[in-house]
């Protein structure tokens, strides 16, 4: 038994023996200054009679001994009930910073509720917070584009431009709102992996493939960069949900070729170990800052957040990969060096069982 449980039943013991040892006083000091009362009445009453009129003075001695006591008692529980109410209604109102302080006389009473209610204020002070920086960084990568393609299509108004100038503003103007398309396309991809009805498709393919058939499809841009891609891939047959791990090999293949310099090289390798697929895909880039590693999955973050403009980034990719490999149960993990590159492993269960979206542990992860 747990030193708690042991302390609630001390705690009932000596209340129970408090409440019968004033019982037995106040019987005792009824039964004693009874008969002065019967004297003072001029009363001469014995047997049955009187050891009813004992009982009745008792319980008049015991009610006044309560009502001397309960009111204080009362007045502190609604005190306190009060403070929790207070709490609850800035907490309705978005006032999370709370704290309640019990009253000692009681505080394992309510140690759970006080403890319950600080957490949830906790959680929802967190969850309001990361609400206002998503809402700041959608401002403000919507706002950048917008800020772009209103300045160019002013300038296209002027009448002295040249062809070539006005090719050239126009191109910029279709760079940023394909730009703004992909952000649209990507917060829409993250919505509905917080979803809690996002369902997984299941199906049983050739991970190998997949893999072999997107680094093809990408070999427009990774060739025009003179790129050496390095393929080593065991042949591996997963369960899972082929449209969303397409996605997280798009997503890092292109990471890799945006980030790697001409000339550079990009080695993916896939091996099976025991009843997991491990992928690793590792280039040759710019590397990462070892400061930046432990924020690299969140929404919006950017290490480099110039040169991710400039190369059309919006830092929303590795959450999406992150998510879907999260929802396969899967884990991704990151080495990097500032000029020596980076590479990302990722573990896949052969057999995977979709995980119940809960946004909590998605944003934990």
């Amino acid at each position: 038994m747990s030193w708690s449980k042991v302390w609630k039943v001390i705690v009932f013991i000596g209340r129970v023996m408090f409440a019968v040892t004033c019982i037995m006083l106040v019987w005792s000091l009824s039964y004693w200054i009874n008969p002065y009362i019967f004297k003072w009445f001029g009363w001469e009453i014995t047997g049955y009679w009187a050891y009813l009129l004992h009982g009745i003075f008792s319980l008049l001695l015991l009610s006044m001994v309560m009502a001397l006591f309960f009111p204080r008692a009362i007045k502190k529980h609604y005190a306190f009930t009060k403070k929790i109410s207070d709490a609850l209604r800035r907490i309705s109102k978005g006032d999370f910073d709370v704290h309640i302080q019990a009253d000692k006389d009681f505080e394992r009473e309510y140690r759970g509720i006080i403890e319950g209610i600080h957490d949830m204020a906790g959680e929802l002070g967190q969850a309001e917070k990361m609400k206002q920086e998503f809402i700041s960084n959608v401002s403000h990568e919507i706002q950048s584009p917008l800020t772009s393609i209103r300045g160019f299509a002013r300038a296209l108004q002027e009448n002295d431009l040249t062809e070539e100038e006005r090719k050239h503003y126009l191109q910029i103007i279709e760079m940023e709102t394909m730009r703004l398309s992909k952000l649209s396309d990507n917060l829409m991809k993250l919505t509905s992996l917080e979803s809690k009805g996002q369902k997984l498709e299941m199906t049983s393919f050739s991970l190998d493939n997949q893999i072999r058939t997107l680094v093809l499809a990408s070999e427009p841009q990774w060739s025009d960069k003179d790129l050496e891609l390095e393929l080593d891939l065991q042949k591996i047959m997963i369960t899972a949900d082929e449209d969303m791990l397409s996605q997280v090999w798009v997503n890092l293949i292109h990471n890799a070729i945006k980030f790697t310099p001409e000339s550079g090289s990009i080695a993916i390798s896939m091996k099976q170990v025991g009843d997991l697929a491990v992928v690793s895909i590792e280039d040759t880039g710019i590397g990462i800052d070892q400061e930046h590693l432990p924020r690299l999955f969140e929404r919006f973050f950017k290490a480099d957040a110039s040169r991710n403009r400039a190369l059309g980034g919006n830092g929303l990719g590795l959450s999406i990969v992150q998510k879907i490999i999260t929802l396969h149960q899967g884990s991704i993990g990151v080495q990097s060096e500032r000029g020596h590159g980076t590479k990302f492993d990722i573990k896949l269960p052969l057999q995977s069982r979709p995980l119940q979206v809960d946004n909590s542990v998605l944003e934990n992860k």
